[in-house]
């Protein structure tokens, strides 16, 4: 079966552009959301292969791309980059001119050299260009030590290197989970407010509930939702999944009277900051959607106010530090939010701005670099209170403390699309196909990472970016790691079903996320739900990458998993962020939602019945272990008793991590997010509020009975 938007090519060039495809790595079937096989269409091939770089335009061209494609490794002397495993042995192809003598070493990470032995007789030579070429396999030592070296080939009269990256076997950093494992709290940040706040939660307020949940409750963790960086003004996009730059983090987070300077503001700018923290702080108690907007704009005049104090020697050498740290990326970073104040995004300037080498960029350098400043210092203020959480975390008794979250992709408008557009594949969005959840698939409008061009940079694009990420985490949550492995392109202007898969070098991205999490002494957790291959969980969990089990999606042919059969290996919780809370789902609301919003692909009735039998399934289960006993309690109580039940549930679970939405520590019921929404639902911008709808502040949950419960029987549990 085909898409019915398919525009097929004669039999010859859909031969040729499926080999094509197969050859790029480009997948030309899927199975839709009811498990029925599909062909992908001839002409979201071509599209998907024209966003690859590949010519697809006529038979002559296509045959030409196949012969190129054939080609290219011979036309470089090394690869673009070269991971590998410890204590592994690996062969590299080196393809250099016949009859020249050649030399290989490699240069250490830390500066040393070690020679290797060029092989007496090459494998393969083959005529490319006019020259012969042979192609020796090279084999690497297999005592390497782990981190960022560089393999060199001299001879011939050029020389050649590339980068080389020893990559762990297995992340040791899970190793101590097996023996004693943690349950933690999951949290949306922005929505978790207390009286100090100025209307959205803010690092402060990480650092309490870290703090309370450690120290009172023996949780092990706190997950969080991305912190990555939005738009550098208002208005913000209100996703965490759709940021600006997933290396840098978002301002909006800082406590402002956290900041050293703060104290030393002069009279009148203190109490002006004053003056906003008491107006803002007022929506602390709203129930009504979050504005971000409002706040970050009050925190951008405070900080621009602070910016502007005298920092002392150490305090300024500690900034200059941190810009040497983060290097070209920040200055790159600031340069974009300083254009980005004054050109919104679409602005046609955007046209000529290509990129930091743009010549309109070279003509403005000196301002921009100065206003770069003030950005650049958003991003030290913000290192230093995430520091600050970590380190609270940990004292609080939490072994693992702060998991980070990391987003598939990013704004296609944004600082990264904009920064890294040389490793990013143009004309084409990152999504997923239907499925049994959204059953339409789902657009999430992110550029992807252009696979060919991100080994060719070394992967440091990708490093960089996790290195942010890990500096002040115990752990770090990857969305959609399914995506390191393939990913759903949509051509744009298509609908989210008419894509294709496109598979990427996942011994790479997966080594180099072992690598950095290694290093930072951090935990993985891979979202892995979706359409996958069966061989992709056993990976992870070979490589010490955690999965992530949802109890309203472990079936099994006969029902319900039962709970010893669960993974160890992984984070088990009862719901996510993209369902209601538990009390909200077990009404049946996320039912009513899509019903509502146009999302369902079958009659609502016949969707709320599937729904209700497999409730009850689950809860039947629940029932014959003991947990869910019929008590004659009715309404909130009732409630209660299942929710309880249900994370007795999962502690019965071999799971090393267990994770505790906060909503349902509270008895929240509205979902924080529908996908496959825009603005027709609040998504992101819902308040945490108890099952009366009030707001729910930090500041009551010491007191709050159904926190306590819950909170203590995990703690009891575990």
């Amino acid at each position: 079966m085909t898409s019915p938007n398919s525009t097929d090519l004669p039999a010859e060039s859909s031969t040729l552009l499926r080999e094509l495809a197969a050859q790029h790595r480009v997948v030309t079937t899927f199975k839709g959301w009811d498990g029925t096989p599909r062909e992908v269409s001839d002409e979201t091939l071509r599209r998907v292969l024209s966003a690859l770089g590949v010519g697809v335009e006529s038979e002559e061209e296509l045959a030409a791309s196949l012969a190129g494609g054939r080609l290219a490794p011979w036309r470089q002397t090394l690869p673009g980059a070269v991971v590998v495993r410890e204590h592994r042995s690996h062969s590299v192809a080196v393809h250099t001119p016949a009859g020249k003598e050649n030399r290989v070493w490699i240069t250490l990470e830390d500066g040393n050299r070690r020679e290797i032995e060029w092989p007496a007789v090459p494998s393969e030579e083959l005529d490319v260009d006019g020259t012969r070429i042979v192609r020796t396999m090279v084999l690497l030592p297999d005592d390497l030590p782990l981190g960022w070296h560089r393999l060199e080939v001299e001879g011939g009269g050029g020389q050649a290197e590339t980068v080389l990256v020893v990559t762990p076997e297995r992340l040791t950093t899970t190793a101590e989970l097996s023996r004693r494992r943690a349950w933690g709290l999951m949290a949306q940040l922005y929505s978790v407010r207390s009286s100090r706040s100025w209307g959205i939660g803010d690092l402060n307020d990480l650092a309490d509930l870290a703090a309370l949940s450690g120290a009172d409750h023996g949780a092990g963790f706190i997950l969080i939702n991305p912190l990555h960086a939005a738009e550098p003004v208002p208005p913000l996009e209100p996703s965490p999944y759709l940021p600006a730059t997933r290396r840098f983090f978002n301002p909006l987070y800082i406590r402002v009277e956290d900041i050293p300077e703060y104290g030393y503001l002069p009279g009148e700018a203190r109490a002006k900051v004053e003056d906003a923290a008491r107006t803002l702080g007022a929506a602390n108690l709203s129930a009504e959607q979050l504005d971000r907007n409002s706040t970050y704009a009050a925190k951008l005049a405070a900080l621009e106010d602070i910016f502007a104090v005298p920092r002392s020697f150490a305090r300024e050498k500690q900034f200059e530090q941190f810009c040497a740290l983060e290097g070209q990326g920040l200055e790159n970073f600031a340069l974009w939010c300083a254009l980005t104040e004054t050109l919104p995004a679409g602005a046609p300037e955007w046209e000529r701005i290509t990129g930091p080498d743009s010549p309109y960029v070279q003509e403005h350098g000196a301002e921009l670099a100065a206003r770069g400043q003030f950005y650049k210092w958003l991003q030290w203020i913000c290192d230093q209170q995430l520091e600050n959480v970590q380190s609270v975390a940990r004292r609080a008794g939490m072994a693992i403390g702060v998991v980070h979250d990391l987003a598939v992709g990013v704004h296609p408008a944004g600082a990264d699309a904009w920064m890294l557009r040389p490793v990013l594949a143009p004309g084409v969005s990152v999504g997923a196909p239907p499925d049994m959840f959204n059953q339409q698939g789902q657009d999430w409008s992110q550029p992807p990472w252009h696979p060919q061009r991100l080994a060719d940079a070394g992967y440091l694009p990708y490093r960089d970016m996790l290195r942010t990420v890990l500096r002040h985490a115990g752990g770090i949550r990857v969305d959609h790691i399914l995506g390191l492995f393939r990913q759903w392109w949509i051509p744009s202007g298509s609908s989210p079903g008419d894509g294709a898969y496109v598979h990427f070098d996942h011994e790479a991205l997966i080594g180099i996320l072992a690598l950095e999490a290694e290093r930072a002494g951090a935990v993985v957790i891979g979202e892995d739900l979706g359409v996958f291959e069966p061989w992709v969980q056993e990976y992870l969990g070979e490589r010490g990458v955690l999965g992530t089990s949802i109890l309203w999606f472990e079936q099994t042919e006969t029902g319900p998993r039962l709970p010893e059969e669960y993974r160890q290996g992984a984070l088990t919780t009862v719901n996510t962020h993209d369902l209601p809370p538990a009390a909200g789902y077990l009404a049946g609301e996320h039912v009513d939602l899509r019903a509502s919003l146009g999302l369902l692909s079958r009659p609502v009735e016949e969707e709320r019945e599937l729904d209700a039998a497999a409730q009850e399934a689950l809860l039947s289960l629940v029932r014959t272990r003991g947990l869910l006993a019929e008590t004659g309690a009715v309404g909130a109580e009732k409630i209660q008793q299942t929710v309880e039940a249900l994370h007795s549930f999962i502690l019965q679970t071999p799971s090393v991590l267990l994770g505790v939405s906060l909503t349902d520590a509270v008895g929240e019921r509205q979902t924080q997010n529908q996908p496959g929404t825009g603005d027709e639902y609040p998504n992101w911008r819902i308040p945490l509020c108890g099952p009366d709808g009030q707001a729910i502040l930090l500041d009551d949950l010491p007191s709050n009975d159904r926190f306590n419960s819950l909170a203590n029987l995990m703690q009891r549990s575990i």
